[in-house]
Formats: structure tokens, sequence, C-alpha cells
């Protein structure tokens, strides 16, 4: 399994318009996708304008293909709500009990 972190600067006191974008707009998209699994969304509770995205994917190539295809109008949706650009980060999931993945069995 495959995720792809998107660390968000909000404007100020933007944060949860975006939480609510995210599930009104960009979760549909997401699970229309080829390979989707899940969306954590993580709402700082000490920084008013910090939200964290995590989609978790059966595949890196499944993820590439969305960020190629799709992400380009998930961020014209969300980048009125943002202060500075989204930073993507990704990983391989090394161990999940939510996706029942055990240490050294998540490729």
């Amino acid at each position: 399994m495959f995720t792809r972190i998107v660390e968000l600067t909000t404007k100020p006191g933007k944060n949860e318009q975006l939480s609510a974008t995210i599930n009104d707009k960009v979760l549909p998209i997401l699970k229309r996708q080829k390979g989707f699994v899940d969306e954590m969304v993580f709402v700082s509770d000490k920084e008013d304008n910090r939200v964290l995205g995590l989609s978790f994917w059966n595949t890196r190539e499944d993820a590439e293909q969305y960020h190629r295809t799709e992400y380009p109008k998930v961020q014209e949706a969300i980048r009125p709500l943002l202060d500075a650009e989204p930073v993507i980060r990704t990983f391989e999931v090394h161990t999940s009990t939510t996706h029942k993945i055990a240490a050294g069995r998540a490729a």
C-alpha cells in the first residue's frame, strides 16, 4: 500500500472550511479513482492554519495516475483557501492496523 501526505497551510482561520471542501469536493473525486483506498484529514488543534490529508492507494502507480490526471482539479478547488502551495510527500505504508498491514508485508 502507498500513501500521499499532503501538508496544507490555509489562510488564517480557514482550516475548517478547507476540511469541508475536501469532504464535499475532493472525496467524490478520490472515490472514483482506480486504486484509491482511504482518505484521512487532520486539522491541527494548535495551529489554526494547518491541515494534513493522507490518501491511501493500492499502488504507487495508482497514486501517480491520480496526481497526473485529477490532482490539478483538486488543487484548483482548494487554492482559494490556501496561504501556500501544498507540500506532498509519498511513502510506502509499513504498518497499519486499520488496513491490516503488518510490518514487512506492505508491498
